[in-house]
């Protein structure tokens, strides 16, 4: 698991505040799921939308698009598990591993895009996207142009084979586009450097901007604010994570509807 239950982003509170609000979308197969919505108090016409790790939607995620929207971006987090677990409120017992392995990278896209598609109705004419571990992987392949992002942001999330085949991102390398930012901690087991080299190497192959940053001896979900010897990694990552949004989002044209 990237994170547990009372873990909290290492995001210090700016001074616009937020309004936000739980949210029912559909997907384009008419499944509703559940989503966070984070409205800032002044947009930007900036939209981020946050892609959980296998858990789905929970607090960490709430919060982060709350942060999010402080600095004016618009921010939706998502869920995974409309078809399978509904739309209803999330007990501490439930089980997302017994979802996680019925979802699809098509049904996966599809609400990713719902998502996106809630954000430009909302008024954002920019939109990127941000994951975590499952999601992070996500994240990278929502570079395709299909999806009409200005760039996308992955926290360790596996570049290549999953453990049943799944070729990943560096295997699909050629058909991304939107820019990368990949954030990843130097003593993540799972997640090797060899691995990323290959993804460095499968992204310069196809012509696509990215930024792979390693943070030496920070461990995976490193992004949490109980790991306190990963503060100075946490704080290098968020104003990464910041900068690449407004570098993007100021690239006027980039972002089209997919």
């Amino acid at each position: 698991m990237c994170f547990d239950l009372n873990s909290t982003p290492p995001i210090s509170s700016a001074a616009q505040k937020s309004d936000s609000s739980p949210q029912i979308l559909t997907s384009a197969d008419g499944t509703a799921f559940l989503a966070f919505l984070a409205k800032p108090a002044q947009p930007s016409g900036v939209g981020v939308v946050v892609l959980p790790d296998v858990r789905g939607l929970f607090r960490f995620y709430e919060i982060l698009a709350q942060r999010l929207a402080e600095p004016g971006y618009m921010a939706i987090a998502i869920d995974y598990f409309g078809r399978t677990a509904g739309t209803g409120p999330r007990t501490e017992d439930f089980r997302p591993m017994e979802h996680i392995v019925r979802v699809s990278r098509p049904t996966i896209d599809d609400d990713i895009a719902a998502a996106a598609n809630h954000l430009r109705s909302s008024g954002c004419r920019t939109i990127l996207a941000v994951g975590f571990c499952f999601g992070g992987r996500q994240a990278f392949f929502a570079s395709a142009p299909k999806f009409g992002f200005a760039g996308v942001i992955g926290f360790y999330g596996m570049p290549g084979f999953y453990p049943n085949g799944a070729a990943g991102p560096t295997q699909h390398a050629a058909e991304l586009a939107a820019p990368i930012l990949g954030l990843f901690g130097g003593d993540d087991h799972g997640i090797s450097s060899n691995e990323l080299d290959a993804f460095d190497a499968a992204l310069k192959a196809a012509g696509v901007e990215h930024e792979l940053v390693v943070y030496p001896g920070a461990r995976h979900s490193f992004f949490d604010v109980k790991y306190e010897e990963h503060a100075a990694a946490c704080a290098d990552a968020w104003s990464r994570v910041l900068a690449f949004i407004q570098k993007q989002s100021s690239h006027g044209g980039r972002t089209v509807e997919p």
